[in-house]
């Protein structure tokens, strides 16, 4: 039995298979420091009754093969294991149309449409209703930015996502000042980095060129990130709250991660020791 199982990628995944060692031992670092024994297991086949506690930070790639990811949550759930967040949080943040949920809780959310099948008319009710003329497209189950793209006027529906998807405006700030990234530690605030896409992108992933940089963020993106973690209504181990600048100028929630967020733990100043007593308290 070991303390701390770190789901990672199904082995059969060859995009994140041979990825995810050195961000494993990074997480696994302040655990270890705490006394805890921490092994890694595929999301696919992990054991649950080989572990303490379960996280799934690194479990890339469930948004691919949902209809799996969904049924290994029910299993863990049924036999009892003990996940640092529930398996019905993870459930619910896997689809994105939680962003509605959360808007209409009172968090300040990025405006969102939800549609079970992109049309034009979609896109065009979309544009009247946000005063844009370019939008963004996404499944409603991504990771990644996976099949999400950026849609002038004349695009039409090329490229858009062909299942499910979520339509929003698209944002200047993310070539500009960036995405912000909070993270939460049971509820308190540990540290925050900003995402900044390359000119000419909209992705600020690190994958895709985004830089990273530490921040200390303003009282205002602080307030905001709290009102999503309040509208969320379940204490959460660990999350990550993703904001932008929005149209109107105040920060607004893109994405909370609750699954499986890059916690960027070089950057926390404590090197991860809130982090680590968050998952301590868990089991």
């Amino acid at each position: 039995m070991t303390d701390v199982l770190i789901l990672t990628p199904a082995p059969d995944e060859p995009s994140f298979a041979d990825s995810w060692s050195p961000l494993f031992e990074n997480l696994a670092a302040p655990l270890r420091a705490r006394g805890l024994e921490v092994s890694p297991a595929s999301w696919v086949d992990a054991d649950p009754s080989r572990a303490r506690i379960i996280l799934p930070l690194l479990s890339w790639g469930y948004h691919l093969r949902s209809d799996e990811w969904f049924a290994r949550l029910d299993a863990l759930e049924a036999a009892g294991a003990r996940l640092a967040n529930p398996a019905a949080v993870l459930r619910w943040n896997t689809t994105k149309t939680y962003l509605a949920e959360l808007a209409g809780q009172g968090a300040p959310v990025v405006p969102t449409r939800v549609s079970d099948r992109l049309t034009l008319d979609d896109l065009e009710r979309a544009r009247d209703l946000f005063g844009v003329e370019v939008l963004v497209a996404k499944p409603q189950i991504s990771g990644g930015s996976q099949d999400t793209v950026k849609l002038g006027r004349g695009d039409g529906l090329d490229g858009c996502p062909a299942g499910p998807a979520l339509i929003q405006p698209f944002l200047s700030a993310v070539g500009e000042e960036g995405e912000l990234s909070l993270f939460y530690f049971d509820g308190v605030f540990s540290h925050a980095v900003t995402k900044v896409a390359l000119p000419g992108d909209f992705r600020v992933q690190p994958q895709f060129g985004g830089q990273v940089s530490g921040v200390a963020p303003e009282p205002e993106a602080l307030h905001a990130a709290e009102m999503v973690l309040n509208a969320a209504g379940t204490p959460l181990t660990y999350a990550r709250v993703d904001l932008i600048r929005g149209l109107d100028g105040t920060p607004q929630l893109m994405e909370l991660e609750a699954i499986e967020p890059h916690l960027f733990l070089d950057h926390a100043h404590d090197g991860g020791a809130a982090f680590a007593q968050a998952v301590v308290r868990a089991l």
